[in-house]
């Protein structure tokens, strides 16, 4: 279940909102989030999105900055590298785990076809994290899967960064497609091997 989904709707959908927003650069990086304000543009009380923004500062996509409240992250080159050296890891061998415990993994191919039809970097981020989440979920370490889940917010919004200055999902989409096949076919290894050259490439593609 997701973090929107343990919320009531009204601080969900809010959650929702602000998130896509930062997710599609319709919020840039460093960009004051004013509660008020945002309150008076999405029809609601302040509540949900004060609500909603002590989520999102909980998983990585907004600052609370002294004396000016809440921002957007401001992700810098080192914090890219930290959080997909983090990545590197721990997120393959989780794979490798999940798949050798014979998790169903057929669940990944609907979120990689909403990755490859995305109509923005909003969608085909969600729909990417998802995509990894369904694939080291069942590695059967509830700490292992909370670290990562931890970092998709952060690792989402280093790629919508990448994104803007080079297109390179169709690239990570057909890496997609080669993991989930070894998950498929229960390859433990080669699942791992792939995962951990997938997170590796987006890292030395990083602009």
């Amino acid at each position: 279940m997701t973090d929107a989904g343990l919320m009531p709707s009204r601080t969900a959908r809010v959650l929702e909102i602000i998130r896509n927003a930062i997710l599609s650069g319709e919020l840039a990086p460093g960009s004051a989030l004013v509660e008020q304000e945002l309150a008076a543009q999405l029809g609601v009380s302040k509540t949900p999105v004060r609500e909603a923004l002590k989520t999102l500062e909980g998983t990585g996509l907004v600052v609370m900055v002294p004396y000016r409240g809440a921002a957007v992250r401001e992700l810098t080159r080192a914090d890219a590298v930290a959080i997909y050296d983090l990545r590197l890891l721990l997120e393959p061998e989780a794979v490798r785990r999940s798949v050798a415990a014979g998790t169903d993994v057929s669940g990944a191919a609907e979120w990689l076809r909403k990755a490859r039809t995305a109509a923005g970097n909003a969608e085909r981020s969600i729909a990417n994290r998802e995509f990894h989440r369904l694939l080291y979920a069942g590695c059967g370490n509830a700490l292992l899967v909370v670290t990562l889940d931890g970092l998709r917010d952060r690792t989402a919004l280093v790629s919508a960064a990448s994104w803007a200055k080079s297109a390179t999902w169709e690239t990570e989409a057909d890496e997609h497609e080669a993991i989930l096949a070894a998950a498929a076919t229960g390859d433990a290894d080669t699942a791992r091997r792939l995962t951990a050259e997938h997170v590796a490439g987006f890292l030395q593609r990083l602009p």
